[in-house]
């Protein structure tokens, strides 16, 4: 295995999808897991429309979509009735080709995951785990326990840590991992239920002082059940069952629970490393920042982790950029983990808030507002914003430079689709730095693209591309992963030049 240039320790879809992305650009990874097969059960079950963005460039949306439900509404449940249904379904109309919430379960989607790799020809090297690594400026020596519990060694460019919460990885690097627990215990249930809150659509319970959600799953009247165990507690050495917390929803949401597949118990931990990176090895996901559930955001921040190294980690090994570029990862990736977990805190404590007044919000005050601010169009932008995950954005990077438009570099590209029945999102399947103008290019412009290695995207001038805060005759260089690194209101070619000689980002050919 000396042969591979990363080590991925942890193979969820963190993992599998920083293999997927170096793979298609041609990486040798090695990916290991401690466990003997993929998960069978999980917490997970959102996927955001940023997430499902960055699999259209690999060849994975459609599948992940297919075998996805599309949730049309959220409903909210208060003494026993549906005080209030909110649609959902196309939010994000014409602000993303996946305008709506997805629902699939983890476990379904590293299935997907791992098929994928196997096409590709990777494998999971299951029952196999790190024990040590020590780094140098050329390389990281790592020592692995194999299912027959024999150490071996192997040398690799980088090593990345997605293992989880209990990182091995973090635990041997010099870093902490501050943050607290939440008090209580949480479980998850799935399940197949008959009833008026299993009819593919998101249902809440706000009757209590905390909460109960259901999120619809593939299959008829499969669901996926999350709450808290309100008397865990002051009964802290008693197993809980689904026995003990069925009763709710069959009382609250009008539930017929006929099968359990499966069910669990779990804590809400808060913590983000105080280091995402330490020279040759990273961290991401869960190993590097862990939040509360709020807004299905946990799973689709990793992936986000994943796409945003794979490529920097490519460009390095490829050549066609030098190791700068890698100290962008840390600064990038964690000050939006620190932002989510800092906003998922602030949710998740008002809606498990005790006492007679957050009970009487929750109620009474969340059901009568939030239907109505649901139908206003800029409540439902920045939600889907929010919520989505396209509006991360990476404006203090030291790679972003510029503004055009409305649009500053740092943001994600704003899709548009073009009269052809195409959208601007396209080329970015190539995985590759790209320039786009809005517009005719002009001057020197298509020379220098050549020069560069850069390939260059016209689309024709419409009117929806301003609506999108694009500006017309712009350069706007793309990064692989579909941010904007450089915004050039004046299309300079000579200035689309010294950002590639600043940051590296030479193509081999060039050299």
């Amino acid at each position: 295995m000396n042969d591979r240039q990363v080590l991925i320790v942890g193979a969820g879809p963190t993992g599998l999808v920083l293999a997927l992305w170096l793979t298609k650009r041609g990486i040798r990874v090695r990916i290991i897991d401690k466990t003997s097969e993929p998960g069978t059960t999980s917490r997970a079950v959102a996927v955001q429309a940023r997430t499902l963005e960055l699999y259209r460039q690999v060849g994975l949306s459609d599948a992940v979509v297919e075998a996805g439900i599309k949730v049309q509404a959220v409903n909210l449940w208060v003494g026993g009735s549906n005080a209030a249904r909110a649609p959902l379904g196309r939010f994000g109309e014409g602000l993303s080709p996946y305008p709506f919430p997805l629902t699939y379960p983890q476990d379904a989607h590293e299935r997907l995951l791992i098929a994928r790799l196997d096409a590709l020809g990777v494998r999971v090297e299951r029952q196999t785990e790190l024990v040590r690594f020590e780094q140098d400026t050329e390389k990281v020596r790592a020592e692995v326990r194999g299912p027959d519990g024999v150490e071996s060694s192997c040398e690799v460019a980088y090593l990345a840590g997605c293992d989880g919460a209990r990182s091995t990885v973090r635990e041997l690097l010099p870093t902490r991992f501050p943050g607290g627990t939440y008090s209580g215990l949480f479980y998850v249930a799935d399940v197949d239920a008959e009833g008026p809150a299993a009819n593919c659509e998101i249902h809440v319970d706000l009757e209590e002082a905390d909460f109960l959600v259901v999120f619809p799953l593939k299959g008829a009247g499969h669901v996926r059940l999350i709450g808290p165990v309100s008397w865990a507690s002051s009964d802290a050495q008693r197993e809980v069952t689904l026995d003990d917390v069925k009763a709710r929803a069959s009382r609250n949401l009008k539930f017929q629970i006929s099968t359990s597949n499966w069910f669990s118990t779990y804590r809400v931990h808060h913590r983000v490393a105080e280091r995402f990176y330490d020279r040759r090895v990273f961290l991401l996901g869960d190993a590097a920042h862990i939040h509360s559930p709020v807004g299905g955001q946990g799973m689709n921040t990793g992936i986000g982790d994943a796409a945003n190294l794979a490529w920097k980690l490519a460009a390095v090994l490829n050549g066609s950029a030098d190791d700068r570029l890698l100290a962008t990862y840390e600064p990038e990736r964690m000050a939006f983990a620190r932002r989510l977990v800092a906003t998922t805190d602030r949710v998740f404590t008002f809606i498990t808030r005790q006492g007679g007044l957050a009970r009487w919000v929750r109620t009474r005050i969340v059901p009568l507002i939030v239907p109505w601010l649901l139908r206003l169009a800029p409540v439902q932008r920045f939600l889907f914003y929010t919520v989505s995950q396209i509006g991360v954005n990476y404006r203090n990077s030291p790679l972003s430079q510029g503004a055009a438009g409305s649009v500053r570099a740092g943001d994600r590209l704003p899709w548009v689709e073009t009269d052809h029945g195409d959208d601007n999102f396209t080329p970015l399947s190539s995985l590759r730095w790209q320039v786009h103008v809005y517009g005719e290019p002009g001057g020197r412009l298509p020379e220098v693209c050549k020069d560069l290695d850069l390939p260059l995207h016209p689309f024709g001038w419409q009117q929806r591309m301003e609506q999108a805060g694009l500006m017309r005759g712009a350069l706007y260089l793309i990064r692989p992963d579909g941010y904007i690194a450089l915004a050039d209101p004046h299309a300079e070619p000579e200035r689309l030049r010294q950002y590639a000689a600043e940051h590296g980002i030479v193509s081999p050919k060039v050299r």
